[in-house]
């Protein structure tokens, strides 16, 4: 296959990483926004989109940051393209009034509109896809005001699979086993020093990626290719945000086995691009509201997108309150340090262990507030948990006392010295934002 070369972007190198740069710092920062599958999966309609987005206003998401409310799987009509056009077809029953007017109504309350798509002949759904259309397709949705677009990977056909595999250690591929970081070896590996940005799945990708700069509208790129054939390595130079896993689901142990993995893959995350953890389940499921807690804490101080994915219009105000949370989205939207939060002690295990139940539990990154600082209990009991300032990466070695907010409770704790011992519930996370130095460490 011809790889099409890229013509129309712009690129920045950042520690030797080729970047995709758009207009307007579209795809600067990771994206926050809600998606229709995990609430609805193909039980979507016009009326249920435009209830999502009113309620990001009413709700104060849209002031918090919020702005992307995405369509997914099973909008258009399933049955094939326009005979003429070769144009994909909304659904006239789910959308009476088009993608177009539903966009029109989007973009009034000052949000914008995110599509769906595959890389393959049909979407996981079975409905008409983007493969050999691409150049059509995102030329409709720059037509219909289309401001985001996820693509993802079903229904690929022989000829544009890869020969290889590349490790991806996760639930829903076949890879494996993987310890500490490492896959074991198979028949079916790439060579040693194989450049995965060469592969069939790179340019299937690659070819949406220009079809979409071809556009004179900028629409953020979301690849949606479960972390395969190694696209940490090649997603930066090709989208906005690429999903590192599977997909996610609604209970603890799939939030902790994503945590883990993505905790030895962060060497890809700063500006501009950013590994995509899947949307949030935060409302679904059987999370506790602790489990709810260290969901949206980890995803926002990974730099992840944040998509939140359950009806709006039902969802308890405690659940709100964590999806609005200011410390967390300031750290996430931070426009001076691009960096995620990174583990500087795993806690339950020896550090760098890879484990799916017990990840890394204590973090720490810098930002314009100050350095945050998570402490999250793995187990599912209550445990003590301490923080101690001498071993925080980001704070200064010759003190040991600093001014301290809550990030939950938003309070104050004053100058606090050494650090913090406290007690954390099962599978919750506590976090703090630790500012200004406010004494000297004494010598004993």
């Amino acid at each position: 296959m011809m790889f099409i070369s890229i013509t129309l972007a712009i690129w920045l190198a950042i520690s030797q990483v080729q970047c995709l740069v758009q207009k307007d710092d579209v795809g600067k920062l990771p994206a926050l926004g809600w998606n229709s599958w995990n609430a609805f999966a193909c039980d979507i309609n016009e009326t249920k989109l435009l209830t999502a987005a009113n309620q990001i206003v009413s709700l104060g998401l849209k002031d918090s940051g919020y702005e992307y409310v995405n369509i997914d799987d099973c909008w258009a009509v399933k049955s094939g393209r326009d005979n003429k056009t070769g144009q994909i077809i909304p659904d006239p029953i789910k959308f009476p009034s088009g993608i177009d007017g539903l966009a029109k109504s989007i973009h009034s309350l000052g949000l914008k509109i995110g599509i769906y798509g595959s890389a393959g002949t049909e979407t996981c759904a079975g409905y008409p896809a983007q493969l050999g259309h691409e150049y059509l397709d995102a030329a409709t949705f720059a037509a219909w005001g289309i401001d985001y677009f996820k693509y993802d990977n079903c229904y690929v056909p022989s000829n544009w699979t890869d020969p290889y595999d590349a490790c991806v250690p996760d639930q829903w591929q076949k890879y494996g086993p993987f310890v500490n970081g490492t896959c074991a070896k198979s028949s079916t590996d790439a060579p040693t020093g194989y450049n995965w940005s060469t592969s069939n799945t790179a340019h299937r990708y690659a070819i949406m990626r220009d079809a979409l700069l071809a556009q004179n509208r900028t629409i953020l790129y979301s690849l949606c290719e479960w972390g395969q054939a190694d696209v940490v390595t090649w997603g930066n130079a090709t989208g906005n945000s690429w999903r590192m896993s599977g997909d996610i689901n609604p209970w603890w142990a799939r939030v902790a086995e994503i945590l883990n993995e993505n905790t030895f893959l962060l060497n890809s995350v700063n500006f501009w691009g950013h590994n995509d953890m899947d949307m949030l389940e935060i409302g679904n499921g059987n999370l506790t509201l602790a489990e709810s807690r260290s969901h949206f804490a980890f995803w926002a101080a990974m730099k992840s997108p944040l998509i939140i994915g359950t009806a709006l219009d039902v969802l308890p105000a405690t659940h709100v309150a964590i999806l609005r949370n200011k410390y967390l989205l300031a750290f996430h939207q931070d426009p001076l340090f691009g960096a995620p939060a990174t583990p500087y002690k795993w806690g339950t295990n020896p550090d760098w262990t890879f484990n799916a139940t017990n990840p890394a539990e204590y973090w720490s990154g810098e930002s314009s507030q100050g350095t945050l600082v998570l402490a999250l209990n793995t187990l599912g009991t209550k445990a003590p948990k301490t923080i101690v300032w001498k071993e925080v990466p980001h704070l200064e070695k010759e003190h040991d006392a600093f001014q301290v907010t809550d990030i939950w409770s938003g309070e104050s704790l004053g100058c606090v010295s050494k650090g913090i011992e406290i007690k954390v519930e099962a599978h919750d996370t506590v976090g703090y934002i630790v500012g200004e130095k406010c004494a000297p460490m004494f010598s004993s």
